[in-house]
């Protein structure tokens, strides 16, 4: 087994971002928008569309899951409901990994952009999407996982429990390089006045029993019921220390432009890209260290800082 994933190998590193999240959390419009912005920076840039229920995609996909099968074919052959259908779909692409890896050397030396179903199932409880992703680790993809929730979980203590439950079992389940993202950060001027605490409080998720304290004068949790779940949700996020999120406002190149930086220092691209730098406009990020550039882009907007 070992002497064929050698032969399979890729001559050269190839890099890419795997986005997943639940529905309506902004992964296609996100892929549309960071293709764009990635093609900017002179980047090969493909979509692959590996959600075969996916009738809205936004951009243009020389790979799509859709072409090999679908989730409406799939619940019409096997009398099968929509989340049944997509984890056969998922459980048959693994199985015909070969077609999904043909395809992807079909765009030699591309930045790949992986658009994932909704189901969160398939990222916290189920292993056919990690173990095509690790297949292509170790054919020497480079891969980040980035997972978008939506930022207006941000505005409930109990939702944001839920929130960083969901962020921490993704990351440890997944086993790659992982980026969480708030998404959507332009709505959060509507819900500012629900917020407890700075926005710095969530995205670095810092000194979670206060988030308690708030649950205990919530009205729309019960108080006590879940007293003691919630503190042992809580402190296992603490006790791991893995969990923290970047706000995205997908409209704004700055935000774009900061996403693009972490993600770039957690798959390596950073590392041997060999990206020029552009101190006028779009600017490649630099190793380690936080840039001038993103310490000037924390003062434009203050949903992005």
């Amino acid at each position: 087994m070992q002497n064929k994933i050698a032969a399979m190998k890729t001559q050269k590193p190839l890099f890419g971002q795997l986005i997943i999240g639940p529905p309506g959390s902004g992964k296609t419009s996100y892929c549309n928008k960071m293709k764009q912005f990635l093609q900017k920076l002179d980047r090969k840039v493909t979509v692959v569309n590996l959600d075969p229920a996916n009738d809205n995609m936004e951009y243009d996909s020389s790979i799509d899951i859709m072409q090999l099968i679908t989730v409406e074919d799939v619940m019409e052959q096997f009398s099968l409901g929509p989340n049944g259908a997509l984890i056969y779909c998922m459980e048959f692409l693994e199985s015909n990994f070969g077609w999904l890896l043909e395809q992807l050397k079909a765009s030699p030396g591309h930045y790949f952009i992986f658009d994932c179903p909704g189901q969160v199932e398939l990222y916290t409880h189920h292993n056919a999407v990690r173990n095509i992703f690790a297949t292509l680790e170790q054919l020497g993809y480079h891969l980040c996982t980035v997972h978008l929730v939506e930022s207006h979980h941000c505005s409930e203590p109990h939702k944001f429990i839920s929130t960083l439950l969901l962020s921490l079992h993704t990351m440890l389940q997944m086993g790659l390089p992982h980026v969480n993202v708030l998404s959507k950060a332009d709505l959060l001027k509507e819900y500012e006045s629900k917020l407890a605490f700075s926005l710095e409080y969530y995205t670095e998720v810092l000194a979670l029993h206060y988030l308690l304290e708030c649950l205990e004068q919530s009205k729309v949790v019960p108080r006590n019921k879940y007293k003691k779940l919630n503190a042992a949700i809580v402190s296992m996020v603490e006790d791991y220390s893995l969990v923290s999120f970047h706000l995205l406002d997908a409209n704004k190149e700055e935000s774009l432009l900061r996403l693009k930086n972490a993600i770039d220092k957690a798959n390596g691209y950073v590392y041997g890209a060999g990206e020029e730098k552009n101190v006028n406009t779009l600017l490649a990020c630099a190793v380690g260290a936080e840039t001038q550039n993103e310490r000037m882009e924390k003062d434009i907007d203050p949903y992005l800082s």
